[in-house]
């Protein structure tokens, strides 16, 4: 690879970057000089060798310069690895995907939920994503508190009949799926199984020793945008509902707390950066196996990545989404009214998951490449923005693919 050392109007753009991928490194200078980027990370592995490595910009504004081991909270990219737990727990026989959640959680079973599946809990159809009772301060942080609370709620609609996105919730549907099936926490698990033993820099429960290194996440401007999109209509449309309750009640969370990064909130504070996010994926762009360590088997890796629920409008962010179980599919909502940057556009063998503010993470088995991408400035929309979607469509656009108009990458 070719060194980098870029000047931008962030500061510094450093790292490694294969020739043939030019289109991501000038993508990725392009962000900082024209889409209001302050720091960032983005890297590249093709058949499990790293092509992209580069890292740049400030830690705040004005602040630091970003370093090669900077991470942040990557927010919803945390689901990936959730669901990658619960994958293999399921690979292992030690978890069934498709049986009742009661077999593993009887405790579940209550106020409407005892019909609920396993894979209900993976791809946001379970219909618990958010809770009516009010909740206490701190809650996200309490594990416990809110398996307990997620017990007897009764769900927004009947498991399986529809889909929401579980925006929050997930830590704990899938948390427990992966607790009860393997006897260890979906951190612990994780640690133990795969970032551990694959050198992999990405955490759930971020140990504190490594809080020097962390960028805190800076919001998107709140503008007229944002108080008129569609989540922001369909709260004041209904302020019981499932969007109300996934966005307002969260009991004060706020990312930007030590409590937050250190709890195992499994859908929402994994801190990492692009490498982490790269590395992560890797095993599962390349068979499910790398580096003669596996983590999963074929059937696996390609249930990993089937369609398992899609629909015109989600319960919970009010437009088309797709997903797998646990992972995003490619989701082109370009055309549509009142959906700017609510499109994340991968190729069709591709899965991986997004993050508030517009991180990424995702494998594509089909050209064996696997990409990470994170920030500190959060941009607008619920899916990539102008700067995630730049620099995913510049390792297409390297690898040859032709072009995306018809909702996915294709070469």
């Amino acid at each position: 690879m070719t060194q980098v050392s870029k000047t931008t109007a962030r500061g510094l753009v450093e790292g490694h970057c294969d020739p043939r991928f030019a289109p991501v490194l000038d993508a990725f200078v392009e962000n900082f000089e024209r889409r209001g980027e302050v720091g960032a990370s983005v890297c590249l592995t093709l058949e499990g060798k790293t092509v992209v490595d580069l890292w740049g910009g400030q830690v705040s504004p004005g602040g630091d310069p970003w370093k090669s081991d900077t991470i942040t909270v990557v927010y919803s990219c945390t689901k990936g690895a959730s669901a990658l737990c619960a994958h293999m727990a399921a690979d292992r026989g030690r978890l069934d995907l498709d049986a009742p959640v009661t077999r593993y959680w009887p405790e579940f079973g209550q106020a409407g939920k005892e019909g609920a599946q396993v894979s209900m809990m993976l791809d946001h159809s379970v219909g618990l994503p958010g809770l009516r009772e009010k909740l206490k301060d701190g809650a996200y942080y309490d594990y416990d508190y809110m398996v307990a609370m997620l017990e007897k709620e009764t769900p927004f609609w009947k498991p399986g009949t529809r889909n929401g996105y579980h925006g929050v919730t997930s830590a704990w549907t899938v948390g427990e799926m992966v607790r009860r099936s393997t006897g260890r926490r979906m951190g612990v698990f994780l640690r133990e199984e795969v970032t551990g033993p694959q050198g992999v820099d990405f955490w759930m429960g971020l140990p504190e020793e490594h809080e020097p290194r962390v960028a805190l996440m800076l919001a998107a401007p709140v503008d007229d945008q944002a108080r008129n999109s569609r989540i922001a209509l369909a709260m004041r449309g209904d302020p019981t509902g499932p969007t109300a309750q996934f966005m307002l009640n969260s009991g004060g969370f706020n990312a930007n707390k030590r409590a937050a990064r250190a709890a195992e909130i499994g859908s929402a504070t994994g801190c990492s950066n692009g490498r982490g996010l790269a590395g992560l994926y890797a095993p599962l762009a390349n068979g499910g196996s790398l580096n003669g360590r596996r983590l999963v088997g074929s059937d696996t890796l390609t249930r990993m990545g089937q369609v398992s629920v899609a629909t015109h409008e989600d319960a919970t962010l009010m437009i088309p989404t797709r997903f797998s179980l646990g992972f995003m599919k490619s989701m082109d909502n370009r055309k549509l009214e009142n959906t700017e940057s609510c499109s994340a556009i991968l190729s069709e063998a591709a899965f991986g998951h997004v993050g508030a503010g517009g991180s990424i993470g995702f494998a594509d088995p089909e050209c064996k490449m696997s990409f990470g991408y994170s920030m500190n400035q959060m941009g607008p929309g619920i899916l990539l923005n102008p700067r995630g979607q730049a620099v995913v469509d510049g390792a297409y656009q390297a690898l040859g693919y032709r072009g995306n108009a018809g909702g996915a990458w294709v070469a």
